[in-house]
């Protein structure tokens, strides 16, 4: 954007001194004001400057602490990852152990309940043949007649 020309009157030695003072004053005040307006600029361009360091500071304080607590988690989570990993370890070996010991119990006792099936199979047998022999001795077996007690009466009655 160019300014317009001031255009002066021609005198006899030169221009017109008063326009030309006009202009002059005219622009002098232009110049100031645009230097002023050049110094607010720079000065809030050193402000703005200023904030933009301080929040590239504060950025950078926030990364470096973002990344050191995520590095913190991380470390975290591999360690409870881990120690998980060791406690399902450790309960897959007590419960193999544990299975291992049913399994061996039960077998104990299945071993137990054949040996007195068994047992209790001869028992049976043998209980059978005995109570056989009795049924038999108490068929063999004969009561005497009983003799009759009207002569015990009788003899009771003398005797009185």
């Amino acid at each position: 954007m160019t300014a317009k020309r001031p255009v002066f009157r021609v005198m006899k030695n030169g221009y017109d001194r008063f326009a030309v003072d006009d202009a002059v004053e005219k622009y002098a005040s232009e110049v100031e004001e645009l230097e002023k307006r050049i110094a607010l600029y720079q000065q809030q361009l050193a402000e703005d400057n200023a904030k933009m360091n301080q929040l590239q500071q504060q950025y950078l304080s926030l990364e470096k602490e973002y990344q050191s607590r995520k590095a913190s988690n991380d470390e975290m989570a591999r360690l409870a990852l881990r120690e998980a990993n060791e406690i399902i370890a450790a309960a897959q070996k007590n419960a193999d152990q544990i299975i291992r010991e049913a399994v061996n119990t039960a077998s104990g006792i299945l071993s137990d309940l054949s040996r007195l099936y068994d047992e209790a199979g001869q028992a049976k047998g043998y209980m059978s043949d005995e109570l056989q022999k009795l049924q038999k001795d108490l068929d063999a077996f004969k009561i005497p007649t009983m003799p009759d007690l009207k002569w015990l009466q009788d003899a009771l009655d003398q005797m009185q």
